[in-house]
């Protein structure tokens, strides 16, 4: 029978498991998060081909799918097993994503790239605060780099800055009336 003192449960040791254990959750919710993005960000640019959007898509999306790998390496570094099905949920919810209507049953309808490009900078303010997260623990976890953190969180910033001008771009083809 385990007689665990008040004391016992409440220890540094105890509280710095459970904060690793918390942290573990958080990021591999932000991975499947970031799995979904990279998937979304990548559909984007390769459903409008040949147009200027995909031509803006292509390099986010690149950089999307690269910064989840990054996030895959510092979970590694923080000794975080990655959760498989996390990243299978992530994969399957922005699958689901794609099946809704937007007022068309056959094509594509004007509202998709303005729902899509909205789904990629709410996405993209979840790896802002991420990396912020991760910025902000650096100062006392010498396995995270504060200056990559830094980099990855302006480069977050910047890609909002280019989603939010494509997604009003995108507002008078979808929502204005003849």
């Amino acid at each position: 029978m385990n007689h665990r003192t008040r004391s016992d449960a409440h220890s540094p040791a105890r509280a710095r498991h459970t904060g690793a254990s918390l942290l573990g959750v958080y990021l591999n919710d932000h991975l499947a998060g970031a799995t979904g993005g990279a998937e979304r960000a990548r559909h984007m640019a390769r459903s409008h081909r040949g147009t200027d959007l995909a031509a803006a898509m292509e390099p986010i999306s690149d950089e999307i799918t690269e910064d989840r790998a990054i996030l895959i390496e510092i979970m590694e570094r923080l000794d975080i097993p990655v959760r498989h099905y996390k990243i299978y949920a992530g994969r399957v919810a922005e699958r689901a994503g794609r099946l809704k209507s937007n007022g068309r049953l056959v094509r594509r309808s004007p509202l998709s790239p303005l729902l899509e490009l909205e789904a990629l900078r709410v996405g993209v303010e979840g790896k802002a605060a991420v990396w912020q997260t991760l910025r902000d623990l650096a100062d006392d976890e010498d396995r995270l780099d504060p200056d990559l953190l830094d980099s990855l969180l302006e480069r977050a910033r910047r890609q909002q800055g280019t989603l939010e001008e494509l997604r009003r771009r995108q507002i008078g083809p979808a929502l204005r009336t003849a």
